[in-house]
This record gives structure tokens, C-alpha cells and sequence, in this order.
């Protein structure tokens, strides 16, 4: 079954917050220690409420539950894209970041990147997504590795 795409909408917040939080501790877990993972897996509500109506955000929706999110930021980066643990390898992941790529190129942009985690690496490479760099990022204490990744539109 394909997932349903629609836009977010305010009553989603806990929903997109437990799809978060289910996602880095039970998926990222492969490939981040435990205290990486504590520091991490961490969302303010206010917080998130905000960033969430502050940018296009999209659900992908499986019998109609939320089983992942994603987002796109005015300059073209996509700061969140997670998948319910349970609901992975269904082509949700997919149909998220081409609603985003769909969006990306009806604003012209010409260049979307994201900061993958080394678990989203391989998602996104499949995707057509480069790697510009590697990065260290300092979280509550915890250093993380994830990878600064772009992909660039063909001139239309």
C-alpha cells in the first residue's frame, strides 16, 4: 500500500514527535551509541510546534496514521525526514522526499541538501543525493558524526 501524502497540520504534533523519537532510538540505535542516542532523541513540544508550522511539513499517512515525516526550509534544506519504525521499508521514505523534491522545484530551487544521519546516508545516496562533507556535530555533551548532502536540479 502507498502511503498518503498530505500537509501537516497542528493536531500531528505528538504523532510526528513519537515517529521522531521512535526512529533514532530503535533505527539510528545500529549506528550510534547509547549516549549519542540520549542526547539526541530529545524534542522540546513548543519547540517543535513552531518549526513545524514555521516550514512546509508533509505526513505520509498508512491507514491513515502517521508513519513518517519530512520538511522543507525556505533555502532549500530538508531538516527532517523519519519513518515510524514500524512502517520502514514501504516506500514512505520515498514519497516524502519526492513530495519535497516536487516542492523544491516549484519554487526553483536549484540545489536541495539535508545533514544525514550515517543510518539516512545510503537513503539518500540511492536518491541522487552527493556527499559535500563530513561533519562532527556537538549535541547536550555527545559528538555526532552525520554527512552535509546535496543534490542538484537540472535547469528546466
Amino acid at each position: 500500500m502507498q502511503p498518503v501524502i498530505r500537509r501537516y497540520e497542528a493536531a500531528d504534533l505528538d504523532a510526528v514527535m513519537s515517529v521522531f523519537l521512535r526512529s533514532v532510538r530503535e533505527v539510528a540505535s545500529r549506528d550510534y551509541d547509547a549516549g549519542q542516542i540520549a542526547a539526541w532523541a530529545q524534542a522540546d513540544r513548543d519547540v517543535w510546534a513552531r518549526r513545524r508550522l514555521d516550514r512546509p511539513t508533509w505526513v505520509a499517512l498508512i491507514d491513515d496514521v502517521i508513519a513518517g515525516f519530512s520538511d522543507l526550509e525556505s533555502n532549500g534544506h530538508i531538516d527532517m525526514l523519519f519513518v515510524d519504525p514500524a512502517r520502514q521499508r514501504r516506500g514512505v521514505a520515498s514519497a516524502l522526499l519526492d513530495t519535497v523534491e516536487n516542492a523544491a522545484r516549484l519554487q526553483r530551487l536549484a540545489i536541495i541538501d539535508t545533514d544525514a544521519s550515517i543510518t539516512a546516508r545510503p537513503f539518500f545516496e540511492k536518491h541522487g543525493f552527493q556527499v559535500v562533507r563530513s561533519q562532527e556535530v556537538a549535541l547536550r555533551g555527545q559528538r555526532l558524526t552525520n554527512f552535509r548532502m546535496e543534490k542538484r536540479f537540472s535547469a528546466v
